[in-house]
């Protein structure tokens, strides 16, 4: 990700949450966290300390996959993976995440998935992730029922 990316990942953000969550969070507590998560000062400060990877297609930027180092620098988390709905199916999240998976050769990623997003859930489950927890969390007023997943990876696996 570049700065010069910035207005797109935002773009992408509310487009995909309103897709993603419709249904399951209400639009009126999405939109605190999207300001909040997805602000200019937030995204910059994301790109410095965090790895943040695009997807181009035809110039344009149709998704982002964001991945945080843990405690244990050989642990990742992926805190955000989304991708246009419009470009949804066409293995452009798998390889955001493949991407990460190769520049980063993590032992192992962590991720939060809400219980309800279907969607994700079952392409995190495709790729190998297993459910490590299951959590109520507070949300901007709303409460999440939130999944941690976890894929280990081997040096035959990388």
């Amino acid at each position: 990700m570049k700065e010069t990316d910035i207005e797109a990942i935002q773009h992408i953000a509310a487009i995909s949450w309103h897709a993603t969550y419709e249904g399951i969070i209400p639009r009126d507590i999405q939109k605190p966290f999207l300001q909040q998560a997805y602000s200019v000062e937030r995204l910059k400060e994301r790109l410095v300390n965090t790895n943040f990877y695009v997807a181009v297609k035809d110039d344009e930027v149709v998704g982002y996959a964001n991945f945080s180092a843990l405690h244990d620098n050989d642990e990742v988390e992926l805190a955000a993976i989304y991708v246009l709905p419009s470009e949804q199916g066409k293995g452009i999240g798998s390889q955001l995440l493949t991407h990460g998976i190769n520049e980063l050769s993590p032992r192992a990623i962590y991720l939060n998935v809400e219980k309800e997003n279907l969607v994700g859930r079952q392409f995190y489950e495709a790729k190998g992730f297993e459910i490590t927890d299951s959590f109520e969390e507070p949300f901007f007023g709303h409460t999440l029922k939130t999944l941690t997943y976890r894929k280990v990876f081997t040096s035959s696996c990388l």
